[in-house]
């Protein structure tokens, strides 16, 4: 498959994805690498109806989403999306390769501080990120595509200046 975007969403599908990204890149296939999701037929299914026609959706565990994306033999292209850079992280663990991540939301919970304006991060999160910057892979944030993005690795170390 040829990635076109690697997204951190931890909605996943919603209206970002399929009326911003999905035909801004002109993807065939979305790919959510969630361990979670797809143990849940319910979420799955529920994802599967918001997909516009004539684009596929794969849910998969993280270690058979990195296996199916490096697949030769399918040359479509590909938006696979991660609820969290832990996930990023097993993908490029796994063998994946890719240039950039978009960072484009990661939702509050307790023990998280905010870093962008649907951007919090836990600890967890940024030492994730800091793995994935040191691998060479660029950090943009952004919601949508007509957005100027922003380098996520610059608003961390702000953000810890403070």
């Amino acid at each position: 498959m040829q990635i076109s975007l690697l997204r951190i969403d931890d909605r996943m599908i919603h209206g970002q994805v399929v009326i911003g990204w999905i035909p801004h890149l002109r993807v065939t296939v979305v790919v959510a690498a969630c361990d979670a999701v797809a143990a849940d037929e319910t979420q799955t299914a529920l994802m599967g109806m918001a997909m516009p026609d004539g684009v596929d959706l794969l849910v998969l565990p993280v270690s058979l989403a990195a296996r199916r994306i490096q697949d030769d033999g399918d040359d479509r292209r590909v938006l696979v999306l991660a609820p969290g850079p832990l996930e990023v992280l097993r993908l490029l663990d796994a063998g994946v390769r890719v240039g950039s991540v978009n960072v484009g939301g990661l939702h509050y919970t307790a023990g998280k501080v905010q870093l962008g304006k649907a951007i919090f991060l836990s600890p967890e999160d940024k030492d994730a990120l800091r793995a994935i910057s040191g691998r060479g892979v660029a950090l943009e944030g952004r919601a949508l595509p007509c957005e100027a993005a922003v380098d996520i690795m610059e608003m961390i170390g702000a953000e810890e200046t403070r």
